[in-house]
């Protein structure tokens, strides 16, 4: 990180991002930050095209217009639903996330949607003798969970590395075992893929080293062939010995532009760790799957989202190579759960010039709106504060608070033309700043435009303040919380990144209930995984990874967690005339879990049993 002008470009910006560093410049003369969005469009994804087999075509740049995706002909998986029959659900605990009827006695399921909840004998009734019977044995019946923030896209695309990914959410504790993940990756893919041994989302800060992993660790594991391994941020990645000759990378190989080639300490000798822009020098050499191989990864995903509950995934930054991916995955049918897609804001333009109707169902795909990317991360100290970081960053001044991706009018602006077209805006802000930033271009078009249920969505949201939580409830903005960043990060939140007294505040979910908003919860998959019951136990503890409470004052129940994956999150996804409740006619996106999450123990919620779950009456997934 070179540049200390916090209006500038730096770590986490897109515009410094190594997925555009290998076609153009954001500083190069004569390209206009319009006309470096506009090329962004396509541009933005180099990493994820040579993964998804697609090579960047600069001369397509400015044809990328987002059509409407065409379906081969046949009975799809929803037209199956609709001609299914009746099933009754009764004999357990049916807790429906409607307040006018909390729980329920039965629930009765035709054509993949509900027909009936309510009293055993009036279910019965309703459903018919020939209905198939099914004994919940005590069970708990809920909505199926929606996954309100996501990546589903990227989190395929990583099913094809090995998950170095630190305990729980992977097995990893120390460098010996990322060493002994990548030697099984190597035996059980016959030596890899392509010749490569690859890795996602190892964590430094959690390694019992306490450093980063180089080359020597990887040469360890083999200097014959080449491993790449990237970092949980994926703004970094590490290669051994073997990746840098193939590379052609050596202590002559200049630093890239807006990247660094981290060298052995008063040398120019490379140590393998790759940041930003030098990252390009590795991708184009990378192997890469044929679509149908992409297709069996998002079928893997998807049948874990499923085994987590969820019903409904979200796809939260869209580019090109998701849509590719999305579009064909819907065309072949391939969906099994329904999946809301973002598009990035640098695609823009391309929407309004295809034909992409915004929250029309594309056979299980939908695209929901716009979202912008206004911040960094918290963990990273790249985010956006009003007030200084409690430890700064190494080579920054005292008074460092990370800083903002674009300025105001071009965020003012990027607001206005999605209230002018009528889509609903999310926005990236982790920082308060950024929060800041994005409230004021929502009242400034809301001025213009008038007030009106848009439902824009402040994502992750993990620093707002009391004052910031007024403005959004009178303008009608959402707060999303990343609310497990309390378990996982929590620690370095409170002892390095905020503090005490900011740290506590973290993901505030109490002080949005106490103001009666709305609001979601997520993960943020590939940063964590997706497991909805994650969520459920961090937002009612609050503890962290050393099993401390961090806001203890910001804790909910078990029951208003719940609201913030089921109904709330319908709501967001404007989908709640259809989804995040069992109520009659909806659709019977359903999960059946062994415990009752609101009678057990906080403590143990998030090892909750997931025994079944249910899209549009169809098990997609069953223990």
């Amino acid at each position: 990180m070179t540049d200390m002008n916090p209006d500038g470009h730096r770590v986490g910006c897109p515009c410094c991002s190594p997925y555009l560093w290998g076609v153009t410049r954001p500083h190069e003369p004569g390209l206009s930050r319009r006309g470096f969005f506009g090329a962004g469009a396509a541009l933005t994804a180099t990493a994820l095209s040579v993964l998804s087999g697609k090579k960047a075509d600069a001369a397509g740049i400015s044809a990328l217009a987002f059509a409407a995706p065409a379906f081969t002909t046949g009975e799809t998986r929803r037209d199956k639903a609709d001609a299914a029959g009746t099933t009754l659900y009764r004999g357990g605990i049916i807790r429906t996330m409607n307040e006018k009827m909390p729980l329920a006695g039965a629930v009765a399921v035709r054509g993949g949607r509900i027909l009936a909840v309510g009293s055993e004998e009036d279910v019965t009734a309703r459903a018919g003798s020939d209905a198939r019977i099914v004994d919940l044995g005590g069970r708990t019946m809920l909505p199926g969970f929606i996954d309100c923030h996501g990546h589903i896209c990227i989190t395929a695309l990583l099913m094809g590395f090995r998950n170095l990914a630190p305990k729980p959410a992977g097995p990893i504790g120390s460098i010996r075992d990322i060493q002994r993940e990548l030697a099984i990756y190597r035996d059980e893919t016959n030596g890899g893929r392509g010749g490569w041994l690859l890795g996602a989302n190892y964590d430094d800060s959690l390694l019992e080293e306490k450093r980063a992993i180089t080359r020597s660790d990887l040469d360890e594991i083999s200097t014959e062939q080449p491993i790449l391994v990237y970092h949980a941020s994926l703004h970094v990645v590490v290669v051994n010995s073997c990746a840098l000759s193939l590379l052609g990378i050596s202590a002559e190989t200049p630093d890239p532009q807006g990247g660094v080639i981290r060298r052995w300490p008063g040398t120019r000798e490379p140590n393998g760790i790759l940041e930003e822009g030098a990252i390009t020098l590795a991708l184009p050499r990378l192997p890469q799957p044929t679509p149908e191989e992409l297709l069996d990864l998002l079928d893997k995903v998807q049948g874990q989202y499923a085994a987590w509950g969820i019903t409904t995934a979200q796809d939260g930054a869209t580019r090109r190579p998701d849509y590719d991916l999305l579009t064909l995955a819907a065309s072949r049918d391939r969906l099994r759960l329904d999946v809301v897609a973002y598009p990035f804001f640098t695609h823009m333009d391309d929407l309004a010039s295809g034909d992409i109707e915004m929250r029309r169902d594309y056979n299980g795909l939908k695209f929901g709106g716009v979202k912008l990317m206004l911040d960094g991360s918290p963990q990273a100290k790249t985010a956006w504060l009003t007030e200084p970081y409690e430890v700064v960053p190494a080579g920054f001044s005292s008074d460092y608070s990370g800083y903002r991706i674009v300025d105001d009018e071009t965020a003012a602006k990027l607001v206005d033309d999605a209230f002018e077209r009528g889509w609903q805006v999310y926005a990236h802000c982790n920082g308060d700043a950024a929060a800041d930033q994005f409230i004021g271009a929502i009242a400034k078009a809301t001025e213009k435009h008038g007030l009106s249920d848009r439902r824009s969505t402040v994502i992750h949201a993990q620093t707002l303040r009391e004052d910031q939580l007024d403005l959004m409830k009178k303008l009608g903005v959402m707060p999303s919380y990343f609310v497990s960043h309390t378990f996982y990060w929590g620690d370095w939140h409170r002892d390095s990144v905020l503090g005490a007294r900011r740290g506590a505040r973290i993901s505030p979910v109490r002080s949005t209930i106490d103001r009666g908003m709305r609001y979601t919860l997520h993960n943020d998959s590939p940063v964590v995984p997706s497991d909805c019951r994650m969520l459920l136990w961090s937002a009612t503890n609050r503890k962290t990874r050393s099993d401390k409470i961090l806001g203890p004052e910001q804790r909910i129940t078990a029951h208003e967690a719940l609201r913030g994956i089921t109904l709330d999150a319908a709501y967001q996804h404007f989908e709640d005339d259809i989804k995040g409740s069992i109520e009659e006619g909806k659709l019977a996106d359903l999960v059946i879990l062994e415990e009752d999450p609101e009678t057990v123990a906080v403590d143990t919620l998030r090892d909750l049993t997931v025994v079944e779950t249910i899209k549009r009456g169809e098990t997609i997934f069953r223990v």
